[in-house]
């Protein structure tokens, strides 16, 4: 009975539509515009804590030298303003109940407004500079969720001495990015590939299989290709160059050619220093890059598995940068000694201005030289991961190298902040809560008065002189009769003869 009633009901449905499909659509009611403005979503960074600050309270901030980080911050503006366009962004009133795209990294946007501002600001003075900061943005401390301070390391870009050919000094390849290397979501040519997740080797046109680790490159599984751009003298220098994410090689016949990170190989950065660390090798306060190399130096066997024990592997590109230039970082312009840092690019925009304060190591591994002074965001690696952890760039050369490599110290960070998302200016544009009601309105739903009650809540009240509701006793619900259930009657058998088989 029941798959008869389905079956006709369907029939049904199947005739309502072929004889009524022609039949005139009502129009749809319009969207009810809410009683209140939308607002854009609050500024929020995963995992950070944050505290706006007044300019006086950011320690140090009067002794830095501004026009300096205004000049490296306005090259970080030119890749800005081209991307969102130097035109006035056009104002766009989005439909009620629509909501808005939301930008994952916490400036978003936020930095066309400063950058157009700069654009035509070609500032020579210390003190213009700084009040250029100080109108556009707002302080804001900020650091890993639970933490106090964040934490810094540096880099550098490595001056090396190389060869085009092999020979028997110059024997270790330096590799560009291999044509098999393939990345979900990007083209295997794409000039910009990620520094994070799982990187595949590209068998035959569909098979893909994890992309060869460092032990199986350096004992030759991508060898013989052609992807060698030079060969060095000695695998740690290639394991530095590859920490650093650049470097500059120098030729016997004076030439040299500038390369820049190009992509990786799908696996996780492994500090070998804190490999040497942990097994009691080099105590935690001596470590520096410097005391790695003179330990590889002299233990090879034990620097080849410490190498393979980072699984991670660099490929390079070369760039078209003279010997004056600075190293492109990220964000694709120069890096500026002393002035750019790497951050977690998955949480930050380029370009923002970060104010680090403390006592860096800088004239000697003892020293507490003080440190204070705004760095602007320029690019990233893939061992800068969290909201408050930088990697200060100090240039090229071996004495930036010593100087980078004895960094590893806790800093305070204070994050500059567009204006248009300071937390002030927002409030007022919040809607004005609806006025108390009117005393004719009041007297219309009247309180109870409490001093006529005798329930000690009223008698606490009256001695107050307030007002409280008291709630009268609610009456439990009638409990359902109970009802025995009727005996089903018994519908006869009858008796049918056995089917013979």
């Amino acid at each position: 009975m029941l798959s008869s009633f389905s079956l006709g009901a369907e029939a049904a449905r199947r005739h309502h539509r072929s004889h009524h499909h022609h039949a005139r659509q009502l129009p749809a009611a319009p969207p009810r515009a809410l009683p209140y403005p939308q607002l854009s979503l609050p500024f929020e960074i995963p995992g950070a804590q944050y505290l706006p600050l007044a300019w006086a309270d950011v320690k140090g901030w009067d002794d830095d030298n501004h026009l300096a980080a205004y000049k490296t911050f306005r090259a970080s503006c030119r890749p800005v303003n081209a991307q969102n366009g130097a035109a006035e962004p056009k104002v766009f009133e989005p439909k009620a109940f629509e909501p808005k795209a939301f930008e994952p990294k916490a400036l978003g946007t936020s930095l066309s407004e400063p950058c157009r501002a700069a654009k035509t600001l070609d500032l020579a003075d210390d003190a213009k500079a700084k009040t250029f900061f100080e109108e556009n943005f707002t302080p804001l401390r900020i650091s890993r969720l639970g933490e106090p301070d964040g934490f810094v390391t540096g880099y550098y870009e490595p001056v090396l001495e190389g060869s085009r050919t092999q020979t028997d000094v110059y024997n270790v390849p330096v590799y560009r990015r291999p044509s098999n290397l393939f990345v979900r979501g990007y083209k295997q040519d794409s000039l910009s590939l990620p520094n994070k997740g799982p990187v595949y080797r590209k068998i035959g046109r569909r098979k893909l299989v994890p992309y060869y680790d460092r032990g199986e490159i350096e004992d030759g599984k991508i060898a013989g290709r052609g992807l060698e751009i030079a060969w060095l003298k000695d695998p740690t220098d290639l394991l530095f160059a590859q920490i650093q994410g650049s470097a500059r090689i120098k030729f016997e016949d004076g030439s040299s050619v500038r390369l820049n990170y190009d992509a990786y190989n799908g696996y996780p950065y492994t500090a070998v220093g804190r490999i040497l660390i942990e097994r009691g090798i080099i105590p935690k306060e001596e470590m520096s890059m410097q005391k790695i190399r003179e330990w590889m130096a002299q233990n090879p066997d034990g620097a080849k598995e410490l190498r393979r024990a980072n699984r991670a592997y660099i490929f390079f590109r070369e760039v078209n940068l003279s010997d004056k230039d600075e190293a492109v970082g990220a964000q694709g312009i120069p890096l500026t000694a002393g002035r750019s840092i790497a951050v977690d690019k998955s949480l930050h925009v380029y370009g923002t201005p970060f104010f680090i304060e403390g006592e860096l190591p800088i004239e000697s591994e003892r020293a507490k030289t003080p440190f204070h002074r705004l760095m602007i965001a320029q690019d990233t690696g893939s061992a800068i991961i969290g909201p408050a952890r930088a990697d200060l760039f100090f240039g090229a050369g071996q004495e930036a190298g010593r100087v980078s490599g004895r960094l590893r110290h806790p800093m305070r960070f204070v994050m500059l902040v567009p204006k248009s998302l300071d937390p002030g200016p927002r409030a007022a544009k919040l809607p004005i809560p609806d006025p108390r009601p009117s005393e004719k309105i009041a007297k219309l739903f009247p309180q109870t008065d409490p001093a006529k009650t005798g329930t000690p809540v009223a008698a606490a009240a009256q001695g107050k002189n307030e007002t409280v509701a008291i709630a009268g006793p609610v009456p439990l619900p009638v409990p359902r009769p109970a009802i025995d259930p009727a005996a089903e009657p018994r519908r006869p058998v009858k008796n049918r003869p056995h089917r013979q088989q």
